[in-house]
């Protein structure tokens, strides 16, 4: 999680909350999975959370990736308002900020990947040694979260969806779809075990530690995605395809190729590279709720390539 304002300066109690809260969403649901476990191995577990945690991480996993990545961020299709909704509000839940900072702060990673103004990359400004190979992973995976200099760049980045009125109020009301995201299984707990002990079951498993496992899959890509795996097409920087990513990352680990192709609403770009969230566009698109797929051509495919030859 990281509540962070839209505004070009922010008073230093509103940046000290933003930071408490920031800590707060990083070290609280370790201990929440550990209370979990115990009380797992204690015998209150079921299948009930099981589906819960499951089907919690996939959908609000590919709210961030589908809504406030390929949609909202690169603009990579066309929706429905349906759909806008959907997967905006879903990408809320995932307690990853709201949807203009969330945006404004990937295409800064963009346009200066794995340079200075990058906000996360494991590899500008790395110092020597392996002292320095962790301090830099550690920023890349968690510790950018807390760099001050992220602010105020929405105009700069995003002046599109600042003048957008559905990414607007998206934005605006993140808060309250943070809160149904924590609400909606605690109570389906509740009602399932028709106990209070159902209501604290659900609200760990379907709603801390569906959110906790998200952001370590998504923090994954900008750590793990930047250091390990290979390069297909040439794109400036050190991003990787890793297929551990590609699956838990519902599509986003196939890193190199999107960074050479950052408009394209498909990132597993070869058959055998698995991109759930791609299956779900062009499922979409087959009833028509997606249109104005973007995709590039075989030709630029070529092109990118590491071991093509330049024209």
């Amino acid at each position: 999680m990281h509540v962070h304002a839209a505004h070009d300066h922010d008073s230093t109690p509103v940046a000290m909350r933003v930071k408490l809260l920031t800590l707060a969403a990083v070290v609280l649901p370790p201990i929440a999975l550990a209370v979990a476990m115990w009380l797992a191995w204690g015998g209150w577990f079921g299948w009930t959370f099981l589906v819960m945690l499951v089907v919690g991480y996939m959908l609000t996993a590919m709210g961030i990736t589908i809504g406030y990545h390929r949609l909202y961020t690169h603009k990579s299709f066309e929706a429905s308002p349906a759909v806008a909704w959907t997967f905006g509000i879903l990408g809320s839940m995932a307690v990853q900020g709201p949807l203009m900072w969330w945006a404004t702060t990937h295409r800064r990673h963009h346009q200066h990947s794995d340079h200075a103004e990058d906000p996360h990359s494991p590899h500008a400004g790395r110092e020597p040694g392996i002292a320095g190979w962790a301090k830099s992973f550690a920023h890349a995976h968690i510790g950018w979260l807390f760099d001050r200099e992220l602010r105020g760049s929405v105009m700069r980045y995003a002046p599109d969806l600042a003048a957008d009125a559905r990414a607007q109020a998206i934005s605006r009301t993140f808060v309250l779809w943070v809160v149904l995201g924590f609400a909606i299984p605690a109570a389906i707990g509740g009602l399932v075990m028709q106990s209070w002990m159902g209501v604290l079951l659900g609200f760990l498993w379907g709603g801390v530690i569906r959110m906790f496992l998200v952001h370590h899959a998504t923090w994954s890509v900008n750590s793990v995605c930047h250091i390990w795996g290979w390069q297909t097409y040439r794109s400036g920087d050190h991003s990787r395809n890793n297929p551990a990513m590609g699956i838990l990352a519902m599509g986003e680990g196939w890193h190199n190729n999107h960074h050479a192709f950052p408009a394209s609403a498909r990132h597993g770009l070869q058959w055998w590279q698995f991109d759930i969230s791609w299956i779900t566009i062009r499922s979409l698109a087959a009833v028509g709720l997606v249109s104005g797929i973007r995709l590039p051509s075989p030709e630029r495919l070529e092109s990118k390539r590491v071991d093509a030859r330049p024209a």
